[in-house]
Formats: C-alpha cells, structure tokens, sequence
C-alpha cells in the first residue's frame, strides 16, 4: 500500500558567529513549519555556526550524542511531533584539529535515528574567494538512507550534490534531501540545474535547504531552498532570507512519473 502525501520544509537561514542566535533563529523557523502542517522539516548546512574563523567549528564540536546542539534537535523534534533532520553540525573526528560535517535525523519522540557524515569536501578558488574545508573537515564514508513518514530518504550535503555516483548508490528513493551553503558564485551558476538533474535522474523528490544571504563573517551565500518534483517541476521555493518553504510530497506523482518514463528499469550499468 503506497503512502499517503507527506508534507515538507525546509528552514532557509543566515547563521552567524553566535551559536545560541542561530539555535534561537532556527527553533523560531522550526514552530512555523510545524504550524503549518509540516511532518518533516530539513535545516541547512552549518545552521548552528559560520564565522569569519574556520577553526571555530572545532570550538564548538561534539562528541555523538552529547552536547547542546544535539539535545535542541532532539527537543525541537519532541516538542512539535516531527522529523527533524539537522542539517549539519560538528562532531568529534579521529585529528584533534579537524570535526565531521554531521547529519543528524531524530524522529518525532526525539530520538536520534539516522546520522550522516558528509562525504565530499568542497574546494575552490577564483581570484580572492577561496574555501577548502579539508583544512578542518574529516571526510565521512558511508552512504545513508532511512526510512522516514515519506518513504526513503536519501541523506546528502551541499557538495555532495556534484556526485550523481552516490545518489546511485542509494537505491529507489521518495526523497533525496541536500543541506547546503552554496557559495554565492556556484549556486548563482549550478545549484538549480544540478537539483532538478537529481530529481529527474532518480525520479524521486528533492528537498534541497540553503543558507541564503550575506553573513557577519561577509560570506554570501545562494539560498534558493526549493523542492523538486520527479519530473523536475519546481513545487516550491524560497529565493533570499531567514524563512520557511512547505511543499507536498506526492507518492503518487512518483509512481506516474515512473510508470510513464521507466528510465529506473531501464538502467544498463550499476
């Protein structure tokens, strides 16, 4: 029996150096979405922290299943009866100087039910712009799908989304899912086309949270959080700011788009 449409959001922010600011910002953002109907709801890459200092992330770091950031999740997701998943936050890595860029799940009893380490750490430069989060990121290595209220959830981050290999991997899913913090000048170029690639590619959904907006630190980020169908119809979106998107998942939508163009069947290379 197929499920029943399953109500998304994504909360867009401008995170800034103050780590209880942004959790302040974020549970605000987060009782919205769940006033207006939503089951699950996807925080951005970084929603607890960016600063001007790369290492401040390491400051701010915690061990797996301790510390504040995690138990606001976990509470945030208990309190309004929801999936929460976290976008990213930092978690002890094996180097003293380095932490994984961390996705959490938590269910609607606040439990912790899922977790991902990003996989793919971004790197470039162009004239003055330049990041390389390998200089503080550990890179994870596991691909992670869960079981989630709209079926399977393919978990990914920002730079992840470059790699259509690893979405591949995952196997059929409802729903791939991309916290991010697109840099300014590749998400004004890529961020969108390389969405509805994911979505018309796996004929699922794509729920994809950016930051959006210039931060304390002078970084600027795309924003543009926006859900994708499987035909790779834009549902909803949400170009700059601090706010909330809610759009529908339609698992009858999937079927159609699968039934009439059985591109998944048709695969020829693993």
């Amino acid at each position: 029996m197929s499920l029943p449409s399953c109500k998304l959001a994504a909360v867009q922010l401008i995170a800034g150096p103050e780590v209880s600011a942004n959790l302040a910002e974020a549970g605000r953002l987060i009782a919205e979405a769940a006033v207006q109907g939503a089951q699950l709801v996807l925080l951005p890459e970084y929603f607890a922290l960016i600063s001007a200092d790369e290492t401040a992330k390491i400051g701010i770091r915690e061990v797996p299943g301790t510390g504040p950031i995690q138990q606001f999740l976990g509470d945030m997701a208990r309190r309004h009866a929801i999936w929460l998943i976290g976008g990213t936050l930092p978690l002890a890595a094996s180097a003293a100087d380095h932490v994984l860029n961390t996705t959490l799940v938590f269910n609607p009893q606040g439990e912790q039910v899922a977790r991902y380490d990003k996989i793919h750490l971004f790197g470039f430069t162009r004239g003055a712009e330049s990041y390389d989060e390998s200089r503080t990121i550990e890179a994870g290595r596991e691909i992670v799908v869960f079981d989630g209220p709209c079926g399977r959830v393919g978990l990914s981050v920002c730079y992840d989304l470059r790699f259509p290999e690893l979405y591949r991997r995952m196997g059929e899913l409802d729903l791939i899912v991309v916290p991010a913090a697109f840099t300014a000048t590749t998400g004004r170029a890529h961020w969108e086309v390389l969405l509805r690639a994911r979505a018309i590619e796996n004929q699922c959904y794509v729920l994809a949270c950016g930051q959006g907006g210039t931060h304390p630190s002078g970084r600027q980020t795309w924003g543009h959080s926006m859900l994708i169908d499987p035909w790779g119809e834009i549902v909803a979106s949400l170009a700059m700011g601090s706010g909330v998107l809610c759009g529908e998942l339609d698992p009858a939508r999937i079927a159609s788009v699968r039934e009439s163009l059985p591109a998944l069947k048709h695969r020829i290379f693993d």
